[in-house]
């Protein structure tokens, strides 16, 4: 009988959670919803970068030619985010050096949401300024 009861329980999950989900509440309580909506600016982008990129890169050490755009306000996939570009090269597995690529880091809710790797229409006419922080990166 006990065992009955833990699967019917399990069974009803489902249903109570689904349940939970009706709303008629149609309000936008976060930036991603609305395209239009004032988002903040990053305060603190350098160092949720770097540390992005200490996981997203396969060798963070020995990166070359870093260098970095203050974020600015751009239109990515239809809503307006601050977008900082990035420029740098990194070692490859051989000990050898790709030419530098450009990577947009795109900011929600003032906070890093992801990196674009091929950002050139994303990071056209951006100011760039050295990112020695970058360059002294270690594992």
């Amino acid at each position: 009988m006990r065992i009955a009861a833990k699967s019917l329980a399990i069974l009803l999950l489902p249903l109570t959670l689904a349940a939970c989900l009706e709303s008629d509440d149609t309000r936008s309580t976060s930036f991603v919803e609305s395209a239009n909506a004032d988002q903040p600016f990053p305060a603190n982008y350098k160092p949720e970068i770097l540390a992005f990129l200490r996981t997203y890169l396969n060798n963070p050490a020995g990166v070359h030619e870093a260098a970095i755009a203050e974020p600015v306000q751009r239109t990515v996939g239809g809503r307006v985010r601050y977008v900082s570009c990035l420029r740098f090269a990194e070692r490859q597995s051989d000990g050898s050096y790709r030419e530098p690529r450009e990577r947009a880091v795109l900011f929600v809710s003032g906070r890093l949401d992801r990196m674009i790797p091929n950002a050139a229409e994303e990071c056209a006419g951006a100011a760039y300024a050295a990112f020695p922080e970058l360059e002294k990166l270690t594992r």
